[in-house]
């Protein structure tokens, strides 16, 4: 039996009623273990990410990792999807299917994994640089990747959500950027997609309270250009309406009783690049 209670908590802008589950140190030693496999994962495919790898292959790696690592991709089978992770190129802002294209030398890729173990859900994405990338292409990543922490370091008790998402907004809009309205991250743990929905712009002090036990996903979507997006045909693959370039960051955190933990850093000091083996 998972040692959680819940809480209740009113949007006051919505309106909208969502139960909040707050996890006791079970879920907070489930989270570690599949947190840390995603994290193994998204470091060993490091020196795979580089020009004339397909995304195919990178996939094929994630499912192998995960198998081995005692774990089952959540993607693969989940709403009709039928791939381990997400390989979102460019101008791809997330949900990008791998399949036979092949990165090549300047691109920008988000890989985005979630292998379940024992039950609990380790969602994670970094963004890699494929060879010689453009000053402007690592000058968004580097912002976004600052984005995730800057949220991170608003994730403690007391504090709102609405403040992860001003401490987002406020630096990636700083920087002339757009931040994604479309996709928010989520609560996660033993379902994939829970409550609450974390989105990434907002006011400080609005939003549901955040309090110990709480565990949810920070996953800043950031636009070189204006925030729109679009889905295309296939139903998954978002990108920018002007094509411009996206990058994303995601970890999985919990709120503990002075700040948050982060189930998914890097246990090889590889959460942003360039990366260094």
């Amino acid at each position: 039996m998972t040692d959680y209670q819940t809480v209740t908590s009113t949007d006051a802008t919505t309106g909208r009623t969502s139960s909040i589950k707050l996890h006791g140190p079970d879920g907070f030693a489930g989270m570690r273990a599949a947190g840390r496999l995603a994290a193994h994962i998204l470091d060993e495919l490091v020196p795979h990410v580089v020009p004339g790898v397909t995304t195919q292959e990178l996939d094929d790696i994630v499912y192998r990792m995960t198998i081995d690592g005692g774990g089952v991709p959540a993607t693969l089978g989940y709403r009709g999807y039928t791939k381990s992770c997400c390989t979102s190129i460019n101008h791809v802002v997330c949900h990008g299917i791998p399949g036979d294209r092949m990165l090549k030398d300047g691109d920008i890729v988000n890989i985005d994994v979630t292998p379940i173990v024992d039950g609990w859900h380790g969602d994670s994405s970094r963004m890699y640089l494929v060879g010689d990338v453009s000053v402007k292409a690592r000058r968004l990543v580097d912002v976004t990747y600052e984005a995730l922490m800057r949220g991170i370091a608003a994730a403690r008790p007391g504090n709102h959500l609405g403040d992860i998402s001003h401490a987002i907004q406020s630096l990636a809009e700083g920087h002339r950027y757009g931040v994604v309205r479309d996709f928010c991250g989520h609560g996660v743990g033993q379902t994939f997609h829970d409550a609450p929905e974390v989105v990434h712009v907002g006011r400080p002090g609005t939003g549901p309270e955040l309090r110990p036990g709480m565990f949810f996903t920070i996953e800043p979507m950031i636009n070189i250009g204006k925030p729109a997006v679009k889905v295309l045909e296939d139903g998954w693959t978002a990108v920018t309406r002007d094509r411009s370039l996206s990058a994303q960051f995601e970890h999985s955190i919990g709120i503990t009783e002075d700040g948050c933990e982060i189930f998914t850093k890097s246990l090889k000091g590889l959460d942003a690049p360039p990366y260094s083996l």
